[in-house]
């Protein structure tokens, strides 16, 4: 569903991204991984149309994504959930959900009950202001507002961060739950091992901008995770 080819992406005169190449098939969670500052972020943030590439090229379904930018690769079917989770603080739980409308024909723009079974605790707090509402349970709303767009492909940037355990468990199941449904490719930026290796199917090593290795989940264990992450 998702193919990087060759990606370069620069800060100014810094280069981030170094000919990075991955490919995330749908019914699968590709697991990016790496330490603080590898450019696991610039680079989901490059495919969210949030930063414009320097090289290379980006394919959803086959086909390459159009301008590079946030709203077209929307359209293009790419929904991303960004770390920090950039929910709308002084808009309700239902009004940030129906954000989630600005990609879609007007005959979609409902809130699917599917969502409500992902994470039942929205249903609960549909009046409640995003504000207002704890860690992970903005977390969840903000994985809801993307699933709203009808993704082709997901982007979570570090989900786990901050959130509770019982929250990660909740997250955790509904990553595997969507993953099952067969529907999307799901990118996983995560440096929480146990999680990462419970839900990925397979793992991106990151080091300095480039792609070091990627290991696939029959093929290594959590300790030849954390063991990549410490290099």
């Amino acid at each position: 569903m998702l193919e990087v080819r060759d990606l370069d992406l620069k800060y100014g005169q810094s280069q981030i991204l170094h000919a990075v190449s991955l490919t995330a098939p749908v019914g699968q969670v590709t697991t990016i991984m790496g330490t603080n500052g590898v450019g696991k972020t610039s680079l989901l943030k490059a495919i969210a149309g949030r930063h414009p590439i320097s090289g290379g090229r980006i394919n959803v379904d086959g086909k390459p994504l159009g301008q590079f930018s946030a709203v077209q690769a929307a359209m293009d079917g790419i929904a991303y959930v960004p770390q920090g989770r950039e929910v709308f603080p002084m808009m309700n739980v239902l009004e940030n959900l129906e954000t989630g409308f600005a990609c879609l024909p007007k005959s979609e723009h409902h809130v699917p009950d599917e969502i409500y079974g992902l994470f039942p605790v929205l249903r609960d707090m549909l009046h409640r202001r995003g504000g207002d509402l704890s860690g992970g349970q903005q977390q969840q709303l903000a994985i809801a507002r993307a699933l709203i767009t009808r993704p082709k492909v997901l982007l979570l940037d570090e989900p786990t961060e901050g959130i509770q355990p019982n929250i990660i468990q909740q997250i955790g199941d509904a990553i595997v739950t969507l993953r099952e449904a067969g529907k999307m490719a799901i990118v996983l930026v995560e440096q929480n091992v146990d999680f990462a290796h419970r839900v990925g199917d397979q793992f991106v090593m990151m080091r300095r901008g480039e792609v070091q290795a990627t290991l696939h989940k029959p093929e290594c264990t959590k300790d030849d995770l954390a063991q990549g992450l410490s290099l």
